[in-house]
């Protein structure tokens, strides 16, 4: 089994199309995808706590995607994360506090994104 297929990649995005565009992307990759459409409903579904990866878009109706993921950080959730924006150079420094592993800009590549996931699950020395 590849590395891809056993890792469940969670997606929180607003945007119908591109929550859709993104997780059918990361199945294309070989990844387990879900997408949500807000943060509170990301916080809501238990299944979330199996989650290998997260993808973050900055810019949501209600809770941000930083505030979503300060708030896991807060609660213990170590869960490597990805903040995709759109314009969000303001939000480079609290992204790092917050241990996103990198902010990606919008529209995002899928190379860029690959690259990302693997390095995300890349075996630490």
């Amino acid at each position: 089994m590849s590395i891809a297929g056993s890792k469940l990649v969670l997606v929180v995005e607003d945007d119908d199309a591109v929550r859709h565009s993104t997780t059918t992307l990361l199945k294309a990759l070989g990844y387990d995808a879900r997408g949500f459409a807000s943060a509170e409903l990301f916080l809501s579904d238990p299944g979330c706590e199996g989650a290998d990866c997260l993808v973050l878009d900055h810019h949501l109706a209600g809770m941000s995607g930083i505030d979503l993921l300060e708030t896991l950080r807060a609660r213990g959730v170590r869960t490597p994360a990805i903040l995709v924006t759109g314009n969000g150079g303001h939000v480079t420094a609290r992204a790092q506090k917050a241990g996103a592993a990198v902010l990606l800009r919008k529209p995002l590549s899928a190379d860029l994104l690959s690259q990302w996931l693997e390095k995300v699950f890349a075996p630490k020395a």
